[in-house]
């Protein structure tokens, strides 16, 4: 296979798992902490037009804290499937994170209750507001021995 064509596969493989992945392991840098250490949440993935998931997120909480600190992160996206969890693919996506306008909270809400209709319960609170994860750089293990870095400008997201 060509370095092309090995390319895009890889960037077939993390549109697949952002299609996919409803939730992912969420790093930022604890700001609480001298030093930063870093502190790792589940948070789920919404999905619409624009490139990078959508993240719901309550100002109560340390990632939200953390990111407001410090926008930097990673997202841990993992398929699922039968055998050896290793042998499934994965993507770490790295990025920053930024609060969407508050203009916008009726069509981030309606796509990201598509994916997650019982975030209906609470995505009204008043703590809780609609972030997007923009993608720099990906990190993809699509199984033993098949590891890819790509750039953002590689993914080609939607």
């Amino acid at each position: 296979m060509t370095q092309e064509g090995a390319k895009e596969n890889a960037r077939q493989a993390v549109e697949r798992l952002l299609a996919e992945t409803s939730e992912a392991a969420l790093a930022t840098r604890l700001a609480r902490e001298p030093g930063g250490l870093p502190y790792v949440s589940l948070v789920l993935l919404g999905r619409d037009a624009e490139p990078g998931p959508l993240l719901l997120l309550s100002d109560l909480a340390d990632h939200t804290r953390n990111l407001a600190e410090d926008p930097a992160a990673a997202l841990l996206l993992h398929g699922m499937g039968a055998g050896d969890p290793l042998a499934q693919a994965r993507v770490t996506l790295l990025g920053r994170v930024t609060r969407l306008p508050a203009a916008r909270r009726a069509e981030n809400k309606e796509a990201y209750l598509r994916r997650h209709p019982s975030a209906a319960l609470y995505a009204d609170f008043g703590d809780f507001a609609f972030y997007r994860f923009e993608i720099e750089k990906a990190h993809l293990v699509a199984g033993f021995g098949s590891i890819h870095w790509l750039e953002s400008g590689d993914l080609g997201l939607r």
